[in-house]
């Protein structure tokens, strides 16, 4: 009885573990909302610039897209902001509330677990 109530816990806590961190397969599916603007499979620009390899960096630094970056995208770039796990989640949000000034005309994703799961997807190499 013991060891069915320990594997119990030890599935409950890994299950709760893949939610907080993400599911990038289904990230791919919400990542679709925003395919028409940005690539994350590939380093080539749309009207955004292209997202492959975004986790870990500073925002308004894709060299490919410098020319294209809103002013308060670059300035919040120069002011330190690197785009890591709570700054993405916080941008997928809000991004105007974020990066006041930036050009994205998404409104932001309300859902947490879209938001975790877009993350996850970001971050997959490969991706799913």
């Amino acid at each position: 009885m013991f060891r069915a109530i320990c594997a119990a816990l030890f599935l409950l806590a890994g299950g709760l573990a893949a939610h907080a961190d993400g599911d990038a397969a289904l990230g791919k599916k919400v990542f679709n909302r925003c395919i028409a603007c940005h690539e994350a499979a590939s380093d080539r620009d749309k009207v955004g610039p292209h997202l492959m390899g975004v986790v870990g960096r500073k925002a308004g630094s894709a060299e490919s897209f410098a020319s294209h970056y809103s002013q308060a995208m670059k300035d919040a770039g120069a002011a330190g902001l690197v785009w890591d796990d709570a700054n993405l989640a916080q941008y997928l949000k809000a991004p105007k509330q974020k990066v006041p000034g930036n050009r994205m005309a998404f409104t932001g994703l309300t859902s947490d677990d879209d938001i975790a799961n877009v993350i996850a997807y970001l971050k997959a190499d490969p991706k799913p």
